[in-house]
């Protein structure tokens, strides 16, 4: 048999890229060509493996070397194509052997993804926002021993006022009631108002207000009614 019996396209038929005339033309040589059957069955055990390997095992990239193989086999393709009288099974041979080239690399890579365990990649969680309270903020809470009511309250210094964030409880249903801001010269700021629901006398009421009063000359919130009732009274 002479080398030109060789230069059938083995690496086109077993991608399947040829038409019809030229698959039996190449099946008839198979038959009478042991050299080319066994240089199919090579190709077609290698796409079997290709076909098993999870994507996972490609994960470590080309081996070192994988750059130098693939521009050889590019120059045998460029090579081949020039001698080829028909182009477009030149290209298919070259895409043949490029698979062939991707297949060694990807050997390689089996290997070496089967002596460890791949990384593992735990997300970090994203680390909390804590926001400080500003400076001068006051806290304070009481309870009025009397009638079971309880004011904690937030104090935060603005320029020349504060803004507060209170919480109420134990007051009855019905109540029509007000914040007010006591200073320490007697000064009397009214920082918000509210009527107490059913759902507020069971669980308590939350109220954000401000009041125009110096930060500095604050002395206790107080929780009373429009008559002037106090509930509860909390020095800050």
């Amino acid at each position: 048999m002479t080398s030109r019996e060789h230069t059938v396209d083995v690496g086109a038929y077993a991608l399947g890229a040829l038409d019809e005339p030229e698959r039996t033309a190449i099946e008839h040589h198979l038959a009478s060509c042991e050299h080319c059957r066994t240089e199919l069955e090579e190709l077609e055990q290698m796409r079997t493996v290709l076909g098993e390997a999870p994507p996972e095992l490609f994960l470590d990239g080309p081996p070192d070397d994988a750059d130098l193989l693939l521009q050889r086999t590019l120059r045998q393709a460029r090579t081949e194509r020039a001698r080829e009288s028909r182009p477009r099974r030149a290209v298919v041979g070259a895409a043949a052997m490029i698979a062939a080239v991707v297949a060694v690399g990807g050997g390689v890579l089996i290997g070496r993804a089967g002596d460890s365990e791949p990384p593992q990649v735990v997300a970090q969680p994203p680390s909390p926002s804590v926001l400080m309270p500003a400076e001068g903020t006051k806290v304070a809470t009481s309870t009025d021993p009397s009638n079971g009511a309880r004011l904690t309250v937030t104090v935060t210094p603005a320029a020349g006022w504060v803004r507060l964030n209170a919480a109420a409880s134990g007051i009855p249903a019905g109540e029509r009631c007000r914040l007010v801001v006591v200073g320490k010269d007697g000064s009397r700021e009214i920082a918000g108002s509210w009527l107490v629901s059913e759902k507020a006398a069971a669980e308590g009421s939350a109220l954000d207000g401000a009041a125009l009063i110096a930060p500095g000359n604050v002395a206790a919130v107080e929780v009373e009614n429009f008559a002037g009732k106090r509930f509860v009274s909390t020095p800050v």
